[in-house]
């Protein structure tokens, strides 16, 4: 698995936060959708938006009716395949 662009929300505060993507949302990340325009990217290129329990089904709806959404997982999953090389 590609590492991602990052994880962090921009801007945020607390060096470590992962918040939701969700536009307004502040809430805790706990999933990772992985995505890809394959207008703009490379097929094996991953793009990482994050997600709290409420706004995983609308993010990855949002990314799915549009062909880029390549897979959703915990984000303690996503770190540790990073962390392990996949």
């Amino acid at each position: 698995m590609n590492s991602p662009d990052s994880l962090l929300f921009p801007g945020s505060a607390d060096a470590g936060a992962t918040v939701c993507s969700a536009k307004g949302c502040r809430s805790a990340a706990v999933w990772v959708l992985a995505w890809n325009n394959p207008k703009l990217h490379t097929p094996e290129r991953r793009k990482t938006w994050l997600a709290c329990d409420e706004h995983r089904e609308h993010l990855s709806q949002f990314l799915g009716v549009r062909g880029f959404l390549k897979d959703v997982v915990t984000l303690e999953e996503w770190e540790a395949s990073v962390a392990g090389g996949d």
